[in-house]
């Protein structure tokens, strides 16, 4: 039986719902050498600033138990850089490219937007959701109303489909979502990392400078895959999740409850050609369970 793994979100085709998340598979060109790249339905750049940034202090990376925490602090070569250097090479993977954008202010977030538009990336990822900056970032993902300014700003600079990246750590999740697509949001991400903390009890201190950090990996997915069937109940748009999918049953269970498609980050790590196991897995699955289409499962908890 032949299985259509074909989505469509905002007008853009995807060959398959697995897109691999920002800030865990650089800009792509770096895994080709581990698996053919463009196998991917798409990918999500290292997120930008329109400043480069050397990113945070002291320790970046602390393993916990089912998963990981990370205060990177958005370390990336600025928009412009990214322009004129990676994207070139980005087009050449074959895949749908998703410029995750951030930014410490909302005049930053514009700019990079006004940059991005004039270029040939798919779609804007609006990261409003950085647990790991100290201005700006996740300061736009708590509060509903900072965030629709925020996106509404955004979405005047750019004709490009634009999708909005949001925080597990809002003051209310679903109300964040349905207040980005009224101001604009074409299509949503969830979730980013969960706000942790990990303490050296030797050294009697916060193991990371910044004394909280974001957590991902496998021990997120069961409060993620809530999240995001709540969302995709909620609004009307496109909705990606991501959280802990480390397996083909994971990136299902998203389906199921109303992803139109999946983004697999901290598991990159793991294994740098998990996504084709993932995405050879859900290919067996549809074709032992019968199911042609993505369409037929898509939320149906």
């Amino acid at each position: 039986m032949m299985t259509n793994l074909n989505v469509e979100i905002n007008g853009i085709n995807f060959k398959n719902p697995i897109i691999t998340a920002s800030g865990t598979f650089g800009f792509g060109m770096e895994y080709n050498d581990y698996f053919d790249v463009s196998k991917l339905g798409g990918i999500s750049t290292k997120g930008l600033t329109i400043l480069p940034k050397e990113g945070n202090e002291g320790r970046r990376i602390h393993e916990v138990r089912a998963g990981l925490m990370n205060s990177i602090g958005l370390q990336n070569p600025g928009v412009k850089h990214f322009i004129e250097n990676e994207l070139e090479e980005m087009k050449k993977l074959n895949t749908v490219i998703l410029a995750n954008l951030g930014g410490g202010s909302l005049e930053q977030y514009l700019e990079g937007a006004e940059l991005l538009d004039k270029t040939d990336v798919d779609f804007i990822e609006l990261n409003i959701s950085c647990p790991n900056v100290t201005c700006g970032g996740m300061a736009f993902g708590i509060k509903s109303e900072t965030a629709r300014k925020a996106v509404s700003e955004v979405r005047k600079m750019t004709k490009k489909p634009l999708m909005v990246k949001l925080s597990p750590n809002a003051d209310d999740i679903v109300d964040m979502a349905v207040t980005c697509v009224e101001a604009g949001a074409d299509s949503l991400s969830l979730v980013n990392t969960f706000k942790g903390l990990a303490i050296d009890i030797y050294k009697r201190k916060a193991i990371f400078k910044n004394t909280t950090a974001g957590v991902s990996g496998a021990c997120i997915k069961p409060i993620a895959l809530s999240m995001v069937r709540d969302v995709a109940k909620a609004v009307d748009v496109p909705v990606i999740g991501m959280g802990g999918i480390t397996t083909a049953y994971d990136a299902i269970e998203f389906i199921m409850a109303g992803s139109d498609a999946i983004q697999i980050g901290s598991a990159n790590f793991i294994k740098p050609d998990i996504s084709m196991d993932i995405l050879k897995g859900i290919e067996e699955f549809m074709e032992n369970q019968g199911i042609k289409s993505l369409d037929e499962i898509r939320g149906i908890i």
